[in-house]
């Protein structure tokens, strides 16, 4: 038999838990901005895990050294390449839901603006990305 005392230790536990675990999966939904900043000759510039879009964004264009575009990303990915043969020139950026089409987009994106040997310079993901 279970005393009394020991059930209500036992409740208490499982309430401090599940309170513990739900705390913990708001602060994760309310966390994810995110952002990426692209600039020329493989400058970037990246953000993740915000309270809001335009702090991410704030972050990320700082990081980034020059003239730079950002594109925020909220719960995904962002990926850039460069042409390694001309860092300065073709390059190309992605924003999608998983890391793995972010990078192959990315990829692409440099091939189709005239890239040689276009490889990954940076990704990023953010929150449940």
């Amino acid at each position: 038999m279970v005393s009394n005392v020991a059930a209500k230790r036992r409740a208490l536990f499982i309430l401090a838990l599940a309170l513990i675990l739900g705390a913990s999966g708001l602060i994760s939904r309310t966390w994810a901005a995110g952002a990426f900043a692209v600039g020329k000759c493989g400058a970037y510039g990246q953000a993740y895990d915000y309270p809001a879009e335009a702090d991410a964004r704030a972050a990320a264009l700082r990081q980034c050294k020059g003239a730079c575009a950002a594109v925020t990303m909220k719960r995904a990915c962002a990926a850039l390449a460069i042409d390694m043969t001309n860092p300065c020139g073709p390059h190309g950026y992605a924003v999608k839901p998983r890391i793995s089409s972010s990078l192959n987009a990315a990829t692409k994106k440099c091939y189709e603006f005239g890239g040689k040997e276009c490889v990954i310079r940076a990704w990023a993901c953010d929150a449940k990305g």
